[in-house]
């Protein structure tokens, strides 16, 4: 028998719409009605993809390139790239302006900036992607070659859609990188908020579980694995921390190892420091320094081979 959910006929059906249609008006925090257009989530999904297949040509969309060919398609996909993006930047600040009571200026003037500078930066960040591409290949003996990397890693996933989405948050542009953010979050589970600033051969090792907080600083050659956390100490202060260094940075060549945390704005891991797995650091560490915990003692006790009755070993073999 089918179980399908029939809306309420007659007078029932109307006060429901209209008991919708109150709380909706009542609640000004959930509710966006005669305002400016948001951002398209699937736009910016898209144009992550289609940025994705720019800064790694022949890997992704078109196959097939050849170094005749690849300057006419870099063409084609930039300028899909800056329509497509101008009009989502376009969207942000214009909401943002009238959801915040921003001054009223020139809007699209600023959105061809904001593009213009973001565009110009898409050198850069292929240099310094193809060093997270190296520091991943180098990092893990399992990887066979680079090519490897680039297809399925989801830490050079994640750390791609974040050296975008920091570019745009650098910018000042509202909803779009934090959606970009999210996005990968949702594929990887490497949570990388858009402000942190992260440098060169950056390699997240797993990945599922890492977070790095907004105000976070990672310097060059830096390496962590699943389940690190880059926090704050505590958020109990709400938005009068905003701006605020909450996170840690970590120097030069420092190593996180699995379920580590991490915590505070005054924490500083130094140069070439190791933290081991399922550490609980809120104080600085000195440069060449390794922070371990004690291991628990292990407790073994013999156990007498449990015997199956017949009729539970004849279940277990079906």
């Amino acid at each position: 028998m089918s179980h399908l959910i029939r809306p309420s006929a007659g007078s029932d059906f109307t006060d429901l719409v209209h008991a919708i249609v109150a709380s909706d008006l009542a609640e000004p925090l959930t509710r966006h009605l005669d305002a400016s257009p948001l951002p398209s989530r699937d736009a910016i999904i898209d144009l992550v993809k289609k940025l994705r297949e720019l800064l790694f040509p022949g890997y992704f969309g078109k196959q097939n390139l050849t170094s005749q060919t690849l300057e006419y398609y870099v063409g084609e996909l930039l300028g899909e790239i800056r329509g497509r993006l101008l009009e989502q930047v376009l969207n942000a600040i214009r909401h943002q302006a009238s959801r915040h009571g921003g001054e009223r200026i020139d809007f699209e003037a600023q959105a061809e900036a904001i593009v213009g500078d973001f565009l110009d930066a898409v050198p850069r960040l292929r240099a310094i992607l193809a060093t997270d591409v190296q520091a991943a290949f180098d990092g893990d003996p399992a990887a066979r070659d680079t090519d490897e990397v680039i297809f399925s890693y989801p830490g050079i996933f994640a750390i791609t859609v974040h050296r975008i989405a920091h570019e745009l948050n650098a910018l000042h542009v509202p909803l779009v990188p934090r959606i970009m953010s999210e996005y990968a979050h949702a594929l990887t589970g490497i949570d990388i908020h858009p402000g942190a600033t992260i440098a060169s051969h950056f390699f997240i090792d797993h990945g599922t579980g890492v977070v790095i907080g907004e105000t976070t600083t990672i310097g060059p050659h830096v390496k962590i694995y699943q389940g690190v956390t880059l926090g704050a100490l505590s958020t109990r202060g709400g938005q009068s921390l905003k701006g605020v260094k909450r996170h840690p940075t970590l120097k030069e060549g420092v190593t996180v190892y699995s379920g580590a945390s991490i915590l505070g704005g005054d924490t500083v891991i130094g140069q070439d420091a190791v933290i081991s797995s399922n550490v609980f650091v809120t104080q600085s560490v000195p440069a060449h320094t390794r922070v371990t915990v004690k291991n628990p003692e292990l407790q073994y006790r013999n156990r007498q081979p449990m015997e199956f009755k017949q009729d539970v070993q004849d279940d277990w073999m079906i």
